[in-house]
């Protein structure tokens, strides 16, 4: 069976600028695959180009095993996506919008339209127009939309933007039993990165268009850094004990002790152990991993935040 998603060296050169330079990844079936980037590092032109919106310069596309551009219907009955901004009609209501688009849809049965209302958590606003909504709700609509026809492959550029806390905890559900129990495949841009780690099967991360890195959870995991964070009485003399007993610490600009050694990472008991028979026991050792927002800055060159 072909994978949901391939590409070989993607490209999308415009006058002043290469958005997407040489990208080639694969999205297997039923894996939510996350796509990381700043603003501005080629992650809508991808998905646009993957869609079919515009036109690559170099390299192909496949999608669910059809070559865009150049797919039928087929294919496209069997994706729903969701680009930037959601469009509705703003003087249609909730009910009203997704009954035209299943009407546009051959063979999606009229119950559809209420059972994607409930899913979305719209029931209360599946009267209003949809001008007068909120941009969390105007969001639940364009994924209502995107859902309507239960396609096997979802497309999503940043499918939480707008939502509450409450609402990104809801889409995450709904995503993962799409996933997990219909073997939907989905392929999601995103900037919350905390989300991504509970959610995403494997990541690709881009930047200044051009994949940096694709790479499972598992994978990723390993990769981001880990270090023991050591608070004695006597940092100095904590210090002094731990290289005698061939540890490479050091004091960081907090004020604690910092091992990255393996053993150190592998049995903090033992470094715990070595302090107190030295006399200078720890009031605090704590094992610290880098977060996945580090992780990434690190990988794109701004460990320091800069250009954020």
């Amino acid at each position: 069976m072909h994978p949901a998603i391939e590409t070989f060296g993607l490209t999308k050169q415009y006058p002043a600028v290469k958005a997407v330079d040489d990208v080639s990844l694969r999205v297997e079936r039923g894996e939510v695959y996350a796509f990381l980037g700043l603003n501005g590092a080629g992650k809508t032109t991808t998905i646009r180009m993957l869609l079919g919106m515009i036109r690559n310069t170099a390299g192909t596309v496949r999608v669910l095993g059809h070559p865009v551009p150049g797919a039928g219907n087929e294919l496209w009955a069997s994706v729903g996506y969701l680009v930037e901004t959601p469009h509705a009609w703003p003087e249609l209501t909730v009910r009203e919008n997704l009954e035209v688009l299943r009407r546009l849809r051959p063979g999606v049965p009229p119950l559809a339209v209420a059972d994607i209302i409930e899913r979305l958590g719209l029931h209360t606003y599946a009267d209003r127009r949809a001008g007068t909504l909120s941009l969390g709700n105007v969001q639940r609509l364009g994924l209502a939309k995107a859902l309507l026809h239960a396609p096997e492959l979802l497309i999503l550029d940043e499918p939480a933007n707008g939502l509450d806390p409450a609402g990104i905890v809801e889409i995450r559900e709904l995503l993962r039993s799409l996933a997990h129990e219909k073997g939907v495949t989905i392929f999601m841009s995103s900037h919350i990165l905390g989300e991504v780690s509970r959610l995403a099967d494997r990541i690709g991360i881009i930047h200044e268009g051009r994949l940096l890195e694709e790479l499972d959870i598992e994978e990723m995991e390993k990769n981001r850094r880990r270090r023991l964070l050591v608070e004695t009485r006597d940092l100095v003399a904590g210090q002094a004990q731990l290289v005698s007993a061939g540890f490479s610490p050091l004091i960081d600009a907090t004020g604690v002790i910092s091992l990255t050694d393996t053993a150190a990472l592998a049995h903090p008991e033992d470094v715990a152990a070595l302090l107190v028979r030295a006399e200078n026991p720890p009031f605090r050792i704590q094992l610290e991993q880098e977060d996945l927002e580090h992780y990434f800055l690190r990988l794109v060159g701004m460990e320091n935040g800069e250009g954020i």
